[in-house]
């Protein structure tokens, strides 16, 4: 069985700040962003709109390439997610049935 991991990126209301993060689980990752659920940077910014994810198969991968992007300059990050996502849409709320999950319970 092949593992997908999930280097994502986020993003506040009016797309001033950016958080990179990766997740095994991408669904509870964001749930627990919009839900405010963990303290840290993502609650203390309101950083919940996810505007830009990459799939891998392997963990080391997608903690390099998480690495790598957080080391990129504000413009990069920025052209970055206008490739896939020129709007800064919210993927989530747009693209994903999105299931409410017990963080409790959920796996990963």
């Amino acid at each position: 069985m092949t593992n997908t991991y999930y280097v994502y990126i986020i993003t506040n209301i009016s797309n001033t700040i950016l958080y990179i993060g990766v997740t095994n689980n991408l669904e509870r990752r964001m749930y627990e962003h919009k839900m405010k659920i963990a303290d840290g940077y993502s609650k203390k910014y309101s950083l919940f709109k996810l505007v830009y994810y990459e799939e891998n198969t392997n963990i080391e991968s997608a903690i390099v390439r998480e690495k790598q992007l957080k080391r990129w300059h504000r413009d990069w990050k920025y052209n970055l997610i206008k490739t896939k996502n020129p709007g800064f849409v919210d993927i989530v709320k747009n693209n994903y049935t999105f299931k409410v999950l017990d963080p409790e319970t959920s796996s990963g």
